[in-house]
């Protein structure tokens, strides 16, 4: 590792010879910046106590299956050890199933005296029991405070001791840059306080794994074990809490990721003053910006969230927020994609007033919401076919929402527009079964009639026409060229 980074150094050096501009001051402070041992060893003794080692206990019911041959079937083999013994196994079925114990292992730090521990949800969800491990040998019992799965983060507190323990601070991550220097430190396969440095590779990364991912990507080397333990910035403080990795053995091929401090912070401490998170909602459903969809809407940019449908009660519409608004601002912190708003309106107190920005014919508006609170729904539909009328220049088949059709494709009371019945995918691909076309260039459409009469207008433009189309309980905007 160290040659690698002298021949970093001595590569910017020859560099700087080259071009004539060789400035020793500077390459001094890349040297002393990059070289691990001017520095690391500090900054690990300082930290490494308050890192811990999270030991857990669960019980868990056997399976008749497990009951029968013991742990560890291959589940390629259970198929056909079900029905070759499918009979003795049936006779198992009603026995009281036998319980294990399973244990396993994973990092966390202490953020206070009192000893607080933060870890992820992950290494405590289930566990009858925890246990905390120090570098210095000590061990103590401790309890589950809340949790959260939607961020992976949970919060410990240690049971009934009479002592001050040692501590690491939080960290800005919102001021992290990438290829600046981290430090891991973590119990990767139980080897409790290992360390590991590198940089960050990149900001707010999403890899899928829930509506507020926001990670901080790093080379350090992060295995199993390390989940939950901190992410030091240069500064000692903790800018993330080490939560996933990519690799496709299982081991630390330099992908790891951890949650933002910005996003751990307030999570913890909403777990800490009241056990559980409360995120806030403005109730509308958001879609991304297309090149035609931001010129339609006569955008600067394509920045921002299109907003495709309001709930009629809820805190946006109560505010006056409509569908077709272009959010870009949230107290005073830019949305530059569309992803960034949940994270933004799920951060805010709820109940409180939010300054939200946002564009409406072009111009570019202010408006107070009140935050709500967060609740999960689910809209099912149907997908069946109807009669209508055919559009050659579109190549679809449209119908005037009717009560048959309403019931049909389960359409809420207040949708109106004409319902896509088929579509040959001959201009407009992205038109499916049982869409409702509500709006044509924002004017909006109640029958087959008003929308020919639109659409007439418009299927001559050089420009992307708007449309505004009702699917699976949600409203999306759509823009498309027909020359």
């Amino acid at each position: 590792m160290k040659k690698i980074l002298l021949a970093s150094v001595l590569s910017a050096v020859l560099f700087g010879v080259a071009q004539g501009n060789l400035d020793f001051t500077a390459v001094e402070k890349a040297q002393a910046a990059t070289n691990p041992a001017s520095g690391f060893a500090d900054l690990v003794e300082k930290l490494s106590p308050a890192v811990v080692n999270i030991s857990t206990s669960s019980m868990i019911a056997s399976s008749p299956m497990d009951n029968f041959f013991g742990q560890g079937i291959p589940p390629e083999f259970r198929p056909f050890l079900e029905n070759f013994l499918g009979g003795q196994l049936g006779q198992l079925q009603g026995r009281e199933p036998r319980k294990q114990e399973v244990k396993s292992l994973g990092s966390g730090f202490v953020i206070d005296a009192m000893g607080y521990v933060v870890t992820n949800h992950h290494v405590v969800d289930g566990a009858s029991k925890i246990e905390i491990n120090f570098p210095d040998g000590s061990n103590y019992k401790a309890k589950l405070i809340g949790s959260d799965a939607k961020t992976d983060l949970a919060l410990l507190k240690i049971d009934n001791v009479d002592k001050r323990f040692p501590f690491v601070a939080w960290g800005n991550s919102t001021e992290s840059r990438v290829g600046e220097w981290v430090v891991a430190i973590g119990n990767p396969y139980g080897l409790s306080g290992s360390v590991s440095a590198g940089i960050i590779s990149a900001l707010n990364r999403d890899i899928n794994s829930g509506p507020y991912d926001s990670f901080i990507q790093t080379d350090a080397a992060i295995n199993r074990g390390n989940s939950g333990g901190p992410l030091f910035n240069m500064n000692g403080q903790v800018i993330g809490v080490n939560s996933a990795i990519i690799s496709p053995s299982g081991g630390s091929v330099g992908v790891g990721f951890a949650i933002p401090s910005d996003l751990a912070q307030n999570v913890i401490s909403q777990i800490k003053s009241s056990g559980k998170v409360e995120r806030g909602r403005l109730g509308i459903n958001i879609q991304p910006l297309t090149k035609d969809l931001a010129t339609s809407l006569k955008l600067p940019s394509m920045q921002g969230a299109l907003i495709g449908d309001v709930e009629p009660t809820g805190p946006a519409h109560k505010a006056g927020l409509r569908s077709g608004d272009v959010i870009v601002g949230v107290n005073g912190k830019p949305v530059k994609e569309m992803r960034e708003l949940p994270r933004l309106v799920a951060s805010l107190p709820v109940n409180q007033l939010a300054i939200i920005e946002f564009y409406r014919n072009g111009e570019l508006n202010e408006i107070g919401v009140k935050i709500g609170k967060v609740s999960d729904e689910i809209v099912q539909t149907a997908d069946v076919s109807g009669g209508g009328k055919t559009i050659n220049d579109l190549g679809i088949k449209i119908a005037t929402v009717n009560p048959m059709l309403r019931n049909s494709y389960r359409l809420p009371p207040d949708i109106q527009g004409v319902v896509v019945e088929y579509n040959t995918g001959k201009i407009i691909e992205e038109f499916r079964e049982g869409d409702v076309i509500l709006e044509i260039a924002q004017k909006p459409v109640s029958n087959v009639q008003s929308f020919l009469s639109y659409f007439n207008q418009v299927k001559s433009s050089s420009q992307p026409v708007l449309f505004k189309v009702y699917r699976s309980g949600m409203v999306m905007f759509y823009a498309f060229r027909f020359e």
